[in-house]
C-alpha cells in the first residue's frame, strides 16, 4: 500500500484558501483525502458538540456512520479524551470498537486543533487491515494542522 503524499497538506491548504464556511471546508476535505487515498471506506469528521457532550458526525465521504460518538468510547472517542492521533492496523482487536461499518479493519485518526481547543477528529477507515503506516499518521497530522487555519470554532459551535 502507498503512503499518502505529502503534497495533499499543501492541496488542501490553497482548495480552502478564502473560504469562511467551516462545513464547507470539512467537506472539501474528507473529499480530497477520499479521493487521493487508495482503500478507504470512510473519510471524515466527528465534531465535539459542547451541547450534548458528544462528538457528533460531520462531512464526510463514504458508508453511513455512526452520528454520536461519546468522548473515550471507541477509536474516535479515545483519540478526543486523549488529545492524540492514533493508528489502528486492527479495529477488532481495538478494546471497545464501535462498529458503524462492519466492512473496517483499520483505522486512523487524528485531532483537529482550533485555537488550542480540540473541535473535532478526523477519521478514515479501510476494508484491509493495516492500511495505515506512521507516515499516513504524520501527514494525516500536518492536513489536520492545515486545515484547522481554515476552521472558525465559533461557527463551527453554532452547528455542532
Amino acid at each position: 500500500m502507498t503512503t499518502l503524499d505529502s503534497i495533499v497538506v499543501a492541496q488542501v491548504d490553497a482548495l480552502l484558501e478564502g473560504e469562511p464556511n467551516p462545513v464547507t471546508n470539512l467537506a472539501n476535505a474528507s473529499a480530497l483525502l477520499y479521493n487521493t487515498m487508495a482503500d478507504l471506506n470512510w473519510c471524515g469528521f466527528y465534531l465535539y458538540s459542547k451541547q450534548t457532550q458528544t462528538l457528533d458526525l460531520g462531512p464526510f465521504q463514504g458508508q453511513v456512520a455512526c452520528m454520536h460518538i461519546k468522548p473515550g468510547s471507541g477509536v474516535v472517542g479515545t483519540s478526543f479524551a486523549s488529545g492524540q492521533s492514533l493508528l489502528v492496523p486492527d479495529v477488532h482487536a481495538f478494546a471497545g470498537h464501535i462498529a458503524c461499518d462492519a466492512a473496517s479493519n483499520s483505522e486512523v485518526v487524528v485531532p483537529v486543533v482550533v485555537d488550542g481547543t480540540c473541535i473535532g477528529i478526523l477519521d478514515l477507515d479501510s476494508p484491509s487491515l493495516n492500511r495505515f503506516t506512521a507516515a499516513d499518521q504524520e501527514v494525516l497530522t500536518a492536513f489536520a494542522a492545515a486545515l484547522a487555519k481554515h476552521l472558525d470554532a465559533a461557527a463551527l459551535a453554532l452547528v455542532y
